[in-house]
């Protein structure tokens, strides 16, 4: 097993955790037999109570942490009306997670539209056809519904819904967690009031 720079050099030395969390994901991506680049996803509804599933990361810098969706979903909709949300990144391969915790923000429009042209076709035409996180009548309903679109949009680009972007969560809590004998797990935490704050590090019990 591969060992982290969490185990090999002091991560209060390190400016931020940026650069340790691409560390990680780069050695999950040899590692993981699927997907390293998924996590959970957790938000909260209108009565507080916890909603989480898994996504797929499509692009991270110092800026924050972006994934996509429909806005008209179940997650969608709790994250327009509350813009905060934690993910959870676990490669078991490694025996490693990373959970992060912040606000969360709409990507502008230029950004959304190139990752949504980098998507295969197929894809696009998902996004327009599934009215995701309602109920469903049946299964060849949705296949109408592709079918549908896929005729509307034969020829030529295919504009990107309205109701599909993506969101980024800048986190101000980032923990590292990396599995030890006995239970005695390694934990350390950068925290920070808001973004562009500097970074505060702090070793946790396990």
């Amino acid at each position: 097993m591969p060992e982290a720079r969490l185990t090999e050099r002091d991560p209060a030395m390190e400016a931020d955790p940026f650069g340790l969390f691409a560390d990680w994901l780069a050695e999950a991506g040899k590692s993981e037999p699927n997907d390293p680049n998924a996590l959970s996803l957790a938000t909260a509804d209108e009565h507080g109570l916890p909603n989480v599933r898994m996504v797929l990361l499509k692009g991270f810098d110092e800026s924050g942490f972006v994934f996509y969706t429909n806005f008209e979903s179940q997650k969608g909709a709790e994250l327009l009306a509350n813009r905060q949300a934690a993910m959870c990144f676990h490669w078991k391969s490694l025996r490693r997670q990373v959970r992060l915790r912040g606000p969360v923000t709409v990507v502008d429009d230029e950004e959304a539209d190139a990752y949504y042209a980098s998507r295969p076709r197929g894809s696009r035409i998902g996004a327009w056809a599934s009215r995701q996180s309602r109920p469903l009548e049946s299964k060849f309903a949705l296949e109408k519904e592709v079918a549908r679109f896929t005729a509307k949009y034969a020829i030529g680009d295919i504009p990107r819904p309205p109701h599909w972007s993506g969101f980024r969560l800048s986190p101000t809590y980032v923990e590292f967690w990396k599995d030890g004998k006995f239970r005695l797990h390694d934990r350390f935490v950068f925290t920070r009031d808001d973004e562009g704050a500097d970074w505060r590090t702090a070793r946790f019990y396990p």
